[in-house]
């Protein structure tokens, strides 16, 4: 998981919900947001978060993706139009075998104490990677634990795909030594040319600064 800096809410989003009435009543309604303004609004999720999954890290794109609610709408119906409870996760349209992670593994599932959230500064130093690529608790945290397993974000299709990322990112460490380290880190630390973030680089971060242990 990597931290979201989240920014102002867009400008179109702050008008189209100025105009309609049942937003300015204290009703707001997901469905009333028409399709523009709703793909604008997910594009504008994914530059913000550096073209990412907000929970897996995975590369994003708009016919790949869906606007997650962080807060289910079901439980939270007033946050429904909410910029700072809106967030990207991937997977859209799952292929017969895929298997359901993240967003589409999350679902309602929710509890304020247990649910490890994105926006959340210290999220990224609450899971801990490894080399093969599966994730866990840092320091047998609970919320960790319990977020890992109702998104599941440990199934064997995201810990090929972290494994991958992590060999590809050692590989270009010609000498382990802590200077080439820690430029490693800033390396994976900042986006790229496209502003978009490198995916898994938090599993990356993570594996790279173990080894300065």
């Amino acid at each position: 998981m990597k931290y979201i800096d989240k920014g102002t809410e867009p400008s179109f989003f702050t008008e189209w919900k100025n105009q309609d009435k049942m937003y300015q009543r204290g009703r707001p309604n997901w469905k009333r947001l028409d399709s523009t303004s709703k793909k604008r609004l997910h594009k504008a999720l994914i530059k913000e978060q550096g073209a990412i999954c907000c929970y897996c890290g995975t590369r994003i794109r708009v016919n790949e993706s869906h606007i997650e609610h962080f807060r289910p709408q079901k439980q939270y119906p007033e946050l429904k139009l909410e910029y700072n409870n809106l967030l990207c996760s991937c997977q859209f349209e799952l292929q017969k075998t895929e298997p359901r992670h993240c967003g589409n593994a999350k679902g309602s599932w929710f509890d304020e104490n247990l649910t490890i959230s994105p926006l959340d500064r210290c999220c990224e130093s609450r899971f801990e990677y490894l080399e093969n690529g599966s994730v866990q608790g840092s320091n047998n945290d609970e919320a960790a634990k319990q977020t890992i397993k109702h998104l599941y974000l440990d199934i064997n299709k995201l810990r090929e795909l972290r494994q991958a990322a992590i060999f590809a990112a050692l590989e270009d460490i010609d000498i382990l030594d802590e200077k080439m380290i820690q430029e490693q880190i800033a390396f994976y630390s900042q986006r790229n040319s496209s502003d978009q973030l490198i995916p898994f680089c938090s599993a990356i971060i993570g594996v790279l600064s173990s080894l300065l242990n």
